[in-house]
C-alpha cells in the first residue's frame, strides 16, 4: 500500500500498469494518469467533450483509493444540477454499489459520504470547510472541479478557502481540474494555483485522428442579408466606424485590440470621468449589438434550416443551436406543422421540468429534433446525437466548440456526425467555425433564399455531369424526377465522398425504393 503519495508517484507513473478498471483506458488516458500521477495528484486536464474525462476522473479517483491505507472523500464539483446527475449515474456505471451523496439542486446528502457531488451555488459555503475538517481527521481527499473555467470568478474560488490552512496536510490532497476550453490570462494563473498546472491537453484534433470521438464533417452554410437587411446593417457599420474614429482619437491605445480586449477596454471607458468618451463609448457597444442582433436574427436563416431538415436522413437525431429564444420558437412552430410530436425544445423559458421531460423524450427517441438555446451548451450530455445545426452562432470558441462537443461522443452504431454552420457572408460574422482544428472533412456551401435552394460548387459539378449523362440516354420524366429528387438531397450530406463498400451495403439494405435509388446516385457520383 502507498503511504506517501509524493515520493512513489513519478515512479508509479512511468511503471504503472493500469489492470483494475472497467474497460480498457484510451492511449490519451493512460498517459494523463501517468502524467497526473506524477505530479503528486494535482493537475488541470484540458480534453475536448465527449473523449473520456468523466471516465479518466473515476479511474483517477479509484487509483488513488486503491493504493491508499488512508479513507479517500471524493468531492466532484460540478456547475449544474445536470450535470450533477449524470456523474451519479457515471458512478453508479463505474462501482457496483458506490456510496454516493449529493449536494444542491434540492438535495442534501450526509457529506460523510465516500463520493459527494455538489452544484457550485450549494458548495460555495459549505466545501472547503469540509475538505480541511477531512483532512485534519487524516483522511485523505480529492478535489474533482468539472468545467473549472467556472471556478476561477467571484463567489465560485469560496470553494478554495481551505487552502492556505494547507499547512501540514499537502501529502493528504489531490486536485483534478476537467474542462474542454480552459480560459487564458488572470482566470487561468489562478485555477493553476488552486488546482495545479496543467497536465494534459487533448484537442479535436488529435481526438479525430485516434478516432477517440466519432469522425465528423463540417458545412460552412453562406447566407446572405435580404436587401432592408442589409442596407441598416450598412448604416449601422457606417455609424459604428464614424465612432470608432471619434475613440481612437482620444484613446489610440484602442488601436489593433482584438474585439474581447476592444470592448473591455469600452466597457471601462463607458464608466469613466470624461462624460463625452463615455456616451461615444456606451453608444458604439449599442450599435454593435445592435448589428449583432441584426445578422444573428436575418431572415434566411430559419427557412435555411428548415429545408436543410427536409434534405438530410430522416432517422438523424438533430440539435439545433440558436442564440434568440424567440427565433428557436420560430423555426420550433415551422417544425412542428411538418413533423407534429417529433419536435422538441429546451431553453431557460420552458422551465426545469419541462426541459428535464423534453431532454428524456430525445434520449428515447420520441423526440427527433432538439432546438435549443445556451441552456445546453454545457453540462447536458446528449450521446446519440449525429446532427448539430448551428441556426445562430457564437465567437466564443469555448461555445463553439462546446456545441460541437454535443455530437461527436463515440458510438458503435455511428459512421460520421455533421456540424452545418450558417453564417452571413460579408458581414462582421466569421465565416469559419473552427478555423484552428484539423481532422474533419469541410463543405463549403450556399444558400439561395429567394430560391429556397442550395448551391455546392465541388457537388453540383459531378452532379450535373451525371445527370446530363443519364439524360442522354432518353430516360423518361419520371426517372428524371427521381434523379433529381437523389442529387438534390445529396448536395447537403457527405455521402457522394463514402466509401463504395459502405455504399454498395446501403442499397443492399435499404427498405424502400426512394432509398435505393438515393443510395445508387451516390454510387454513381463516386
Amino acid at each position: 500500500m502507498m503511504r506517501h503519495f509524493n515520493i512513489l508517484f513519478p515512479f508509479m507513473a512511468i511503471y504503472v500498469k493500469i489492470i483494475f478498471m472497467k474497460k480498457e483506458l484510451y492511449e490519451w488516458q493512460e498517459l494523463c494518469l501517468k502524467r497526473w500521477l506524477a505530479n503528486n495528484g494535482r493537475g488541470i486536464v484540458q480534453a475536448v467533450t465527449g473523449s473520456g474525462k468523466t471516465y479518466f476522473a473515476l479511474t483517477a479517483a479509484h487509483y488513488l483509493e486503491q493504493n491508499s491505507d488512508r479513507k479517500l472523500h471524493v468531492k466532484i464539483v460540478v456547475p449544474s444540477s445536470a450535470l450533477m446527475h449524470q456523474w451519479k449515474q457515471a458512478l453508479l456505471e463505474y462501482h457496483a454499489h458506490p456510496e454516493i451523496g449529493l449536494w444542491g439542486g434540492g438535495h442534501k446528502s450526509p457529506t460523510e459520504c465516500r463520493y459527494m457531488i455538489y452544484v457550485i451555488n450549494s458548495a460555495r459555503y459549505k466545501l472547503a470547510r469540509q475538505i480541511l475538517e477531512e483532512l485534519k481527521q487524516g483522511d485523505s481527499v480529492l478535489l474533482i472541479a468539472d468545467e473549472c473555467h467556472h471556478y476561477a470568478s467571484g463567489q465560485n474560488q469560496l470553494i478554495f478557502e481551505f487552502l492556505p490552512h494547507m499547512k501540514g496536510y499537502e501529502k493528504q490532497f489531490f486536485s483534478l481540474g476537467l474542462s474542454a476550453t480552459l480560459p487564458g490570462g488572470q482566470s487561468g494563473q489562478y485555477l493553476k494555483s488552486v488546482l495545479g498546472k496543467k497536465v494534459y491537453t487533448y484537442g479535436i484534433t488529435e481526438a479525430s485522428f485516434q478516432r477517440t470521438i466519432s469522425p465528423y464533417d463540417i458545412y460552412h452554410i453562406a447566407l446572405s442579408l435580404q436587401a432592408e437587411e442589409h442596407e441598416e446593417y450598412q448604416d449601422l457599420s457606417e455609424q459604428m466606424n464614424f465612432l470608432y474614429r471619434k475613440l481612437l482619437q482620444a484613446c489610440p491605445s484602442l488601436k489593433n485590440l482584438m474585439q474581447a480586449d476592444l470592448f473591455e477596454a469600452l466597457r471601462s471607458l463607458s464608466g469613466g470621468p470624461n462624460l463625452q468618451i463615455a456616451k461615444t463609448a456606451s453608444t458604439y457597444m449599442s450599435l454593435s449589438y445592435k448589428r449583432k442582433s441584426l445578422v444573428a436574427l436575418a431572415s434566411a436563416r430559419i427557412y435555411c434550416a428548415f429545408d436543410l431538415i427536409q434534405k438530410l436522413d430522416q432517422k438523424e437525431k438533430i440539435i439545433i443551436f440558436s442564440e434568440r429564444i424567440g427565433q428557436a420558437e420560430e423555426l420550433y412552430q415551422l417544425l412542428q406543422e411538418w413533423e407534429p410530436e417529433r419536435i422538441g425544445r429546451y431553453h431557460s423559458k420552458m422551465g426545469e421540468l419541462a426541459n428535464k421531460n423534453v431532454l428524456e423524450r430525445f434520449r428515447a427517441g420520441t423526440v427527433r429534433i432538439l432546438i435549443t438555446c445556451k441552456a445546453i451548451d454545457e453540462g447536458i450530455d446528449v450521446p446519440d446525437a449525429s446532427v448539430g445545426i448551428i441556426l445562430s452562432g457564437t465567437a466564443t470558441k469555448r461555445q463553439r466548440t462546446q456545441r460541437l462537443g454535443r455530437i461527436i461522443r463515440k458510438k458503435d452504431n455511428r459512421i460520421t456526425a455533421s456540424l452545418y454552420y450558417l453564417h452571413v457572408e460579408d458581414t462582421s460574422e466569421d465565416s469559419s467555425y473552427l478555423p484552428d482544428e484539423k481532422g474533419h472533412r469541410l463543405f463549403e456551401l450556399s444558400y439561395h433564399f429567394e430560391s429556397r435552394t442550395f448551391i455546392h460548387p465541388a457537388y453540383d459539378k459531378r452532379a450535373d455531369a451525371y445527370f446530363n449523362a443519364a439524360c442522354s440516354l432518353g430516360i423518361g420524366e419520371d426517372q428524371r424526377k427521381e434523379i433529381m429528387r437523389c442529387l438534390q438531397l445529396g448536395r447537403v450530406r457527405s455521402d457522394w465522398k463514402g466509401d463504395l463498400r459502405d455504399i454498395k451495403e446501403k442499397i443492399k439494405e435499404a427498405k424502400y425504393a426512394s432509398d435505393r435509388n438515393y443510395w445508387i446516385c451516390m454510387k454513381k457520383l463516386l
